[in-house]
């Protein structure tokens, strides 16, 4: 007897389960879209190359079109329908406002990625994490400022075929400020 090509497999999805069995070749990108009709997640290259498909899964980034299903059960997977905040409030993450103020978003193809990248990439500079241009990388030299060259950098597994980028750098400086602000007990005014 051949051995079994798929597996029942739960995924924990903007935290609701999906029981759902799928060939072990599936990718998450493929099982988001077609298996469990969440089409926010947008696929571009299907090679990792664009960032149009980025997630987060465990608050860290990854490209969902070279993950496998099978090995996200058992992970917290946020895609773009889960990162508002929770139902019945009407605000916007901070991410999401910012690229609506600032025209981040242009035809929208890349938007869901770009917003799920910067949710990761504000966390990973207020963790301290540095990136490849970062002047001084010792951990007690804490976050540096976040430059549109830190932000331009940290961002470069997004593509956006509008060149949006202008408006995308100064989104994510100003979700990251809110952000810090919330985090401080703050306001920020936008």
């Amino acid at each position: 007897m051949a051995p079994s090509t798929t597996s029942a497999i739960t995924l924990t999805i903007n935290g609701e389960k999906y029981p759902l069995s799928v060939d072990h070749r599936t990718t998450l990108l493929d099982a988001l879209r077609e298996r469990l009709d969440l089409p926010g997640t947008k696929k571009g290259c299907d090679q990792g190359q664009c960032g149009a498909c980025t997630v987060l899964i465990d608050g860290r980034r990854a490209v969902s079109c070279l993950q496998l299903a099978v090995a996200a059960e058992g992970r917290e997977i946020t895609t773009i329908e889960g990162v508002a905040p929770a139902a019945g409030d009407d605000r916007l993450h901070p991410v999401q406002q910012a690229f609506l103020d600032f025209d981040g978003y242009q035809c929208g193809y890349c938007t869901p990625g770009q917003i799920c990248s910067a949710i990761a990439v504000i966390q990973e500079h207020a963790a301290g994490w540095p990136s490849a241009v970062t002047d001084d990388v010792r951990p007690e030299a804490g976050p540096p400022p976040l430059t549109p060259e830190e932000i331009r950098e940290r961002m470069s597994g997004n593509l956006c075929r509008c060149g949006a980028y202008v408006s995308i750098v100064q989104a994510v400086a100003q979700a990251a400020e809110v952000e810090a602000a919330a985090a401080a007990g703050q306001e920020v005014a936008a």
